[in-house]
């Protein structure tokens, strides 16, 4: 009689039980979509699709997975080796409070933070409505015609109003003047792109702007230091000689300053952080640019305007989309192609919270709280700047020993020099603060004597007259049940992953698992500043080192820079490692890059930003790069090439056969090869391009990595690299604020202080305080569950692609007929036969309830599908009778039995109120229009609009809150019951 053995206690432990959470299939579905592609196991499926000569002999060198309980204690060890000071560091970084309903239904509500950047414009209305009240937020208190939907950070956003002030201004001059007093991480980054793009950069004192011929100039307002200049004079100057003035600001001290627009100013820029978004160690945070209007369709980033949907009512689109810098390519004068939206989000609620009263109480009680410590400072003979908002400079004193003082109180001021510091209250700061940080000087504050006593230090030719936020948003949703039925309301509005698969090619939006996301909000990652000391921070450190360790064994490069803080900005570290590495050679006159012409369009658009000249070379019929096309071009340009950029596995989502020969005809020519990232999830476990030959990669932590989208960012793009570019990586700013010495930070062989190659973004570590995501995921997965990982990825794209392929053609496959981790649909012969194009499937598909597949990219008239791990079969069987029942329909058209113009694919999507309304127009049933599958009946997300007009919107574009009598039709047909 046979006995059943008993599980060992480490198999009850089940310390691998995430694996099976994070990957949607179980065994059981992944053998039945193994047998329907046609093989009996993962590895003899991998082995199929992936070339033998790139495949890695060996398993990952990782850990082994543990469960979401050991990795956080794992985690929690390293964050408790942080030390959480009170800081009062400034420059740039404030303490904030988040509201706690903002907290819970934003930052920690899947609804927002799983969603993808709104280009299917109908799903996607809510986050656009709290994007446009963050333009409508940044141009009113800026004084400005118009504002972005937010930049990466606020150096970013000072590069970019750099480059918008030269190609839009009427100066013939190349040369850009920067204050010194703008915040010094800025200053860095503007340097490290002016470089690049050979603008001349003269920086001296505001006085000496008015002499300077420029083309531009940068102010901060108020300064770095915290005094508030009167600009007028000085931009009236710079006017008159055909210069464009740009200014970085403050916007909580724009409640009680002058808008720079109401002084002259003709782009603005600054950070949203202290609108309730944590320090984070630098990020993320939502920088801005506002700016006159005239330079809207130059302005980089995102644009979230007004247009009208198929039923004439108003309806928000990303508008003015061919001016966005990826499209145009290697036209792209900048490479931006994602923003912040999350933090965007976070920081317009918060406006809409607190409206323009709470703002202003805010402010001017941070204010008063500042001019008290300073009367307080003078009274005991300290000298302390004047004319400030929140910030004090004070100078004459043994900094040195007010810095020890300030760190045996777990206080961390900002160090000048040996004689000077600053301090930099917010609105966390309170009565006891001011007598803590007056002590540390000597001084005693009677807080109420004081304030009876002392006048505000606002000067008053600046003291601000204008209204702002006048709008409703801004004005009704006060209370927190009205704030949390707002939030409520316009989430309920989009598709997110909360609620559906979100199949988009090149995207990898795969599952956020909520263990991962438990760390960001701790307040040993969200509470320390970016330029907090180095004995602060050894918890960050060691998340860093290990991370980046993690990051070199998973691609097989020698160290891995975290700064940038987007897929684009890792590109153009990337590159800039590249042209440094070329320079310190004596060949600094290498200047092309060759880029495939299936290539993403912020390739091209980085390339341009290095001082790079692009040459686009040809794709063969099989959607691969044409050897022999690239062998040619390396051989004609050979004494100038520089780069290859290329994406593997494709874009096209095959695995190339003659990846390792076109590495090799590039290294001849003398060139290097940059691998793009974004298809990372194809190949963790199974292949790393630093060992086939590739020099450089950025990664997307948010796509392969599992850090959320967020609607169109955050998002962090390592820049990982073989170590003869290692040295090239990008600096970190090195300046340590509190009295100790000058330590280099050493992660990785090369001393961040001692590289060549400048910031690339404001923040020494990016987007540090969601690293904890990434860090998290490849601990809860280990060695065996990364593969698996992608393996299961390859499968369920294979699987689409075979059970499709009765009703869809798949566009390009590669070895044995298989495609890699993403599959391109062609609708292109339905177009010709039925008019249907990709455009209407994808519409067609917010019926059924899915977000679309990418479309017409990179192929115009396609869909690009990719499915990831995380989506179990139910799901990808859900999608397949999606596009079953669409073909189906697109065959109706075909034999006649739906009309060509009137049928469900051309008027999708349908509304609620479409398909109630008394009267039907249509020739085709209504229950074919709302419930096209039937178990639509039992589950069903309606769009909240009708397909939006695209061409309307570029054509009378409106990028603020709409007015409210402009939706006044809108309210009373809900108001009126329907008793007919």
């Amino acid at each position: 009689m046979s006995q059943t053995k008993n599980p060992s206690l480490r198999d009850l432990e089940h310390h691998d039980a995430f694996i099976a959470r994070h990957i949607g299939p179980n065994d059981t579905e992944i053998a039945q979509m193994l047998r329907t592609i046609g093989y009996d196991s993962l590895e003899a499926m991998t082995d199929a699709i992936v070339p033998g000569k790139i495949k890695s002999p060996a398993p990952l060198d990782l850990p082994m997975a543990v469960s979401e309980v050991e990795a956080l204690a794992k985690i929690r060890a390293i964050a408790d080796k942080n030390q959480v000071f009170k800081s009062f560091i400034g420059q740039g970084y404030y303490g904030t409070h988040t509201p706690n309903v903002i907290l819970r239904n934003i930052l920690e509500n899947p609804a927002w933070y799983t969603a993808y950047t709104p280009y299917q414009a109908e799903i996607s209305q809510g986050r656009m409505e709290a994007l446009i009240n963050f333009q409508t937020m940044c141009a009113d208190l800026t004084g400005m015609e118009i504002a972005n939907a937010s930049l990466l950070d606020e150096g970013t956003a000072a590069a970019e109003a750099m480059t918008l002030a030269k190609r839009s201004g009427k100066s013939k001059s190349n040369v850009f003047f920067v204050s010194d007093r703008v915040h010094p991480q800025t200053l860095e980054v503007i340097r490290t792109r002016a470089e690049a793009m050979g603008i001349d950069l003269h920086v001296g004192s505001d006085a000496d702007a008015a002499n300077i011929d420029s083309y531009g100039v940068l102010l901060q307002y108020p300064d770095t230091f915290g005094h508030i200049g009167d600009y007028k004079t000085l931009a009236d100057s710079v006017h008159a000689r055909g210069g464009i003035v740009c200014v970085a600001t403050d916007l909580l001290a724009l409640t009680l300053i002058a808008a720079p627009g109401d002084w002259g100013a003709d782009i603005v820029v600054g950070n949203t952080q202290r609108f309730g978004v944590p320090y984070g160690f630098g990020g993320p945070h939502a920088a801005f640019m506002a700016c006159r209007d005239a330079y809207k369709r130059s302005m980089p980033g995102r644009l979230i305007g007004v247009s009208i949907d198929a039923e004439g009512k108003k309806a928000y689109r990303l508008t003015l989309q061919t001016r966005e810098q990826h499209i145009r390519r290697e036209k792209a004068t900048s490479n931006i192609c994602t923003a912040q939206v999350l933090l965007a989000v976070m920081a317009s609620m918060y406006a809409v919270y607190h409206g323009p009263e709470g703002l202003t109480r805010i402010a001017r009680r941070v204010h008063r709280l500042t001019a008290i410590l300073a009367a307080a400072l003078g009274k005991a003979g300290v000298a302390v700047g004047k004319d400030f908002f929140d910030t004090l400079h004070i100078t004459g004193v043994d900094g040195k020993a007010i810095l020890a003082k300030a760190e045996v109180a777990r206080i961390n001021l900002r160090r000048i020099d040996d004689a000077s510091v600053s301090i930099s209250l917010d609105e966390t700061s309170t009565r006891a603060d001011v007598v803590a940080l007056a002590s540390l000087f000597g001084a005693e504050a009677d807080i109420d004597a004081l304030d009876a006593a002392t006048a505000d230090a606002l000067p008053a030719a600046v003291v601000r007259k204008s209204a702002f936020l006048t709008h409703p948003v801004f004005n009704t949703h006060h209370s927190e049940h009205e704030l949390l039925r707002y939030m409520r309301a316009l989430a309920d509005k989009d598709l997110a992953m909360d609620r559906t698969m979100i199949p988009l090619g090149s995207c990898t939006m795969k599952l956020n698992a909520t263990a991962e996301m438990i760390p960001v909000t701790w307040p040993e990652f969200g509470q320390i500043h970016p330029l907090a000391p180095a004995s602060q921070t050894t918890g960050y450190r060691e998340l860093i080192d290990g991370l980046e360790a993690m990051l070199v064994e998973c691609t097989g490069y020698d160290a891995v820079s975290l700064q940038p803080n987007s897929g684009a900005q890792g590109e153009y570290a990337g590159l800039l490692a590249i042209r440094a590495y070329h320079r310190s050679r004596g060949e600094g006159h290498r200047d092309i890059c060759l880029i495939p012409e299936s290539a993403h369009g912020t390739n091209p658009a980085s390339a341009q930003m290095c001082g790079m000249q692009v040459v686009v070379t040809k794709c063969d019929a099989n959607g691969n790069v044409d050897l022999e096309d690239m062998r040619r071009n390396a051989e004609k340009y050979s004494d100038r090439l520089a780069a290859l950029m290329i994406t593997y596995p494709s874009t096209h989502g095959v695995f190339e056969e003659d990846i390792v020969a076109i590495c090799d005809i590039v290294h001849q020519h003398g060139g290097q090869v940059y691998t793009d990232g974004a298809n990372m999830n194809a190949l963790v476990g199974v292949a790393k391009p630093g060992k086939w030959g590739s020099d450089v990669s950025h990664l997307n932590l948010h796509k392969t990595f599992c850090i959320p989208h967020g609607g169109g960012g955050p998002g962090v793009g390592p820049c990982a690299v073989k170590s003869h570019l290692e040295p090239f990586l990008p600096r970190t700013y090195a300046d340590i604020p509190v009295g100790e010495d000058q330590k280099a930070a050493t992660h990785g062989r090369t001393p961040h202080n001692s590289r060549s190659v400048g910031m690339v973004s404001a923040a020494s570590f990016g987007s540090a305080s969601i690293l904890p995501i990434s860090w998290m995921y490849i601990t809860l997965m280990g060695r065996e569950g990364l593969r698996r990982a992608t393996q299961v990825a390859l499968l369920n794209a294979n699987y689409i692609a075979k059970r499709l392929s009765p009703h869809y053609e798949t566009l390009y496959t590669g070895r044995n007929g298989l495609v890699a981790h993403e599959c391109i649909l062609d609708l292109r012969p339905l177009k010709d036969t039925t008019g249907i194009s990709a455009e209407d499937v994808a519409k067609r598909l917010i019926d059924f309830g899915f977000h679309a597949p990418t479309l017409s990219f990179p192929v115009a008239g396609t869909l690009m599908v990719e499915p990831t791990e995380s989506e179990s079969q139910q799901e990808l069987d859900r999608f397949i009778d999606a596009m079953i029942q669409i073909r189906d329909e697109i065959r109706a058209i075909e034999d006649g039995r739906l009309d060509r113009e009137d049928n469900p694919l051309k008027h999708a999507p349908h509304t609620a109120t479409q398909v109630s309304a008394t009267e039907w127009t249509h020739a085709y049933p209504r229950e074919l229009a709302a419930f096209p599958l039937p178990s639509l009946k039992f589950q069903k997300y309606w769009s909240p609009v009708a397909r939006v007009d695209n061409i309307y919107g570029d054509k009378n574009v409106f990028c603020s809150c709409v007015p409210i009598n402009d939706f006044k039709e809108d309210i009373e047909a809900f108001s009126e019951p329907n008793v007919s």
